[in-house]
């Protein structure tokens, strides 16, 4: 199925109060969502964006944050000597502590108890994952899992929105604070890194202790309906949390709606200070994407590894 074939956010079917269930879409066994929406010949299209041959890092590095927001493990790195002129190094995280797409196996629909697809919660596999034979995968244990992802890619045109430099190029600062609860508002680069690259020790530190608090979008229908109608494939900003946090009282999270019915993916914590500069410089804020996902049979969410080509 195309983008010019999907049915409007309006035509979508209701999940009991939810609006905008998206499940028939691409089929009752589909694990991909609007990753779908990436054909061979959208990517081949998106590719004409490359003309400098310029290529800008979006991943935040594995390290940050030291310490992780959402009561998420610290990152360890650890590296060591094997012999005189050999080294190795091993890396323990938390897929969602830093960079990552929240993947269709992290939010479902906590009222109802399903994720994508109206998968029942309690048959997606928790626990030790062990596949000795590639040959013989269940996929009843890696139902939903980022692997998917992986596999197909996520690769096409970027479309940069920076708001902080709308906001502030003249020179004023933001008129909100992105470490507390902000909406109305789309976002790729609102702010957090930024702010937290100029962080005293002591405001980093701050965050610990206390509920957070973050600048999103806001959680409506209006929302939902320019998330699908614009037929994103995937959609991402430098906030721990894409959508404000926490939800206003008595809204659900709007995570239920993107990862839960439309099966698109969230990214979180990229790195796009790099990429705002680069997009001030040139003018141009559309460029190739691409993003391949850790291949985790099974895995919830991932690093990124994503960039962006210009």
């Amino acid at each position: 199925m195309t983008d010019k074939k999907l049915p409007s956010f309006d035509e979508l079917p209701k999940f009991h109060n939810f609006s905008g269930c998206a499940w028939d879409v691409w089929g009752r066994d589909d694990e991909l969502g609007t990753v779908n929406l990436l054909t061979e010949d959208v990517v081949k299209k998106a590719a004409e964006e490359i003309k400098l041959g310029k290529t800008v890092c979006l991943n935040w590095p594995v390290n940050f944050p030291e310490k992780p927001f959402y009561n998420r493990q610290t990152p360890i790195i650890h590296s060591w000597r094997k012999s005189d002129n050999v080294n190795d190094d091993s890396i323990s995280i938390n897929t969602q502590s830093g960079s990552q797409w929240d993947g269709l196996k992290h939010y479902g629909i906590e009222e109802h108890k399903v994720f994508y697809n109206n998968t029942p919660s309690e048959s997606l596999y928790r626990g030790h994952l062990s596949i000795p034979d590639p040959g013989k995968i269940d996929p009843q244990l890696t139902k939903l899992g980022i692997h998917n992802w992986a596999q197909h890619g996520i690769c096409g045109r970027g479309v940069f929105l920076d708001l902080v430099s709308y906001y502030t190029s003249g020179g004023v600062p933001l008129p909100y604070d992105p470490w507390t609860t902000q909406g109305d508002i789309l976002l790729l680069r609102m702010g957090f890194i930024q702010r937290f690259n100029s962080a005293t020790p002591e405001e980093r530190l701050s965050f610990h202790g206390k509920p957070e608090t973050f600048a999103g979008i806001e959680q409506s229908e209006d929302m939902k309906r320019f998330l699908w109608n614009n037929h994103f494939a995937a959609v991402a900003s430098d906030q721990p949390a894409l959508e404000r946090w926490p939800t206003p009282q008595g809204t659900p999270q709007l995570h239920q709606t993107i990862l839960g019915l439309f099966g698109m993916p969230i990214g979180e914590f990229f790195d796009l200070e790099a990429l705002s500069k680069f997009c001030s410089e040139t003018g141009r804020y559309t460029f190739f994407f691409s993003s391949w996902p850790l291949n985790i049979l099974g895995g919830v969410a991932s690093p990124p590894n994503a960039a962006a080509y210009f």
